[in-house]
């Protein structure tokens, strides 16, 4: 008998515990109901209702939002709606990226300098004695980059940044000789820049926060590595006539005069330290993809020629009647370790596109 009533009193815990549950259904604090009619269940209906326990109907309760659009589904989680955190950050950098850059040079500043304006008889080999800037059509410096953030606030990527659209001056001044200088036309020159670096960016919200509402996320970035820089051969015409004596006192094949001067200078190579400094802003975009938006400036370094030049000339002969006449034969000198050189320095305007893994 006495085991018939601790089964029974068991059996009526349970069924207690059972009725209980109802009552205790877990729903967040903010749907709970008020006095007689219950606590209320936020169930999905067709007409935007809220439907207690009981069955009765209530004022739509406030509804928790989020930053992002909700997860989970009513249908397999029993009609309760489930949020992103509101502190989730979408301009976040994270894992490995592949990035792909264009910009525009908008100024390129830099001079081409011989380096044979002491030389004896350097009179006589034409090029830029005096400083000339470079040539430059539109300039539009392209960058593949390969990278990963070690945080959020700090990436690192390995680029290689190719600039062309530049070449060497297209008129300079060359020495007449006597201490003044002729305008001489230059024909080629052409001058390509290929550098690798190692680059370091750091996101300065921290410091600034996102602007625009949260859209754009302001970095600073430095670089530096090898640059490449190629010029390619050109020639210097110097159309001036330049005496040597009046042909009137000149004995006869004696030299009279120089003119039609053309100096072939053999373009060249050179390893350059370059390094550069960046500023911008980064969005996000669908697909996992970001955009910088940024100014850069980037030192390459020097562009220099082989220093080897070959100058055809025409020389003048008197004729020993007060004429003078074109010489028959080909006037032609070599001259080595004579060097034109000029350091270039770009100030960009770009944006890159980076891939996020």
């Amino acid at each position: 008998m006495k085991k018939v009533s601790v089964f029974a009193g068991f059996v009526g815990f349970l069924l207690g515990s059972v009725g209980g549950a109802d009552a205790a259904y877990p729903v967040y604090s903010g749907y709970q109901g008020a006095g007689a009619q219950g606590q209320v269940v936020y169930l999905p209906t067709t007409s935007g209702t809220v439907i207690t326990s009981n069955g009765a109907v209530a004022a739509n309760p406030t509804r928790v939002t989020g930053a992002l659009p909700r997860v989970g589904s009513n249908a397999t989680n029993a009609g309760r709606q489930y949020y992103q955190p509101t502190d989730y950050d979408r301009l976040a950098d994270s894992g490995l990226y592949v990035g792909l850059s264009i910009g525009y040079s908008a100024s390129v500043s830099g001079t081409m300098l011989a380096d044979y304006m002491n030389e004896e008889d350097a009179g006589y080999v034409p090029g830029a004695f005096k400083e000339a800037d470079f040539n430059t059509d539109t300039v539009l410096p392209l960058q593949v980059s390969v990278g990963a953030a070690i945080n959020n606030d700090i990436r690192v990527d390995f680029s290689y940044l190719r600039y062309s659209g530049i070449s060497y001056p297209s008129v300079v001044q060359s020495s007449d000789g006597v201490g003044g200088f002729v305008e001489s036309d230059v024909d080629g020159g052409a001058i390509t820049l290929n550098t690798t670096m190692l680059n370091l960016y750091y996101n300065i919200d921290s410091y600034t926060g996102y602007l625009a509402g949260g859209m754009l996320r302001p970095y600073v970035g430095v670089g530096v590595g090898i640059s490449l820089n190629t010029i390619s051969d050109y020639v210097i015409y110097d159309d001036t006539f330049y005496s040597e004596r009046d042909p009137s006192a000149a004995l006869a094949g004696q030299l009279t005069g120089v003119s039609d001067v053309y100096a072939y200078h053999n373009g060249g190579t050179t390893e350059q330290l370059a390094f550069m400094f960046e500023g911008g802003l980064t969005t996000d975009l669908d697909g996992g993809i970001k955009m910088d938006f940024f100014v850069r400036y980037a030192n390459l370094g020097k562009i220099q020629n082989s220093g080897s030049i070959i100058v055809s000339q025409t020389e003048w002969l008197g004729d020993g009647a007060g004429q003078e006449y074109p010489a028959p034969y080909d006037s032609v000198f070599h001259y080595t370790n004579w060097y034109e050189s000029g350091r270039l320095n770009m100030v960009d305007l770009g944006v890159r596109l980076r891939l996020q893994f």
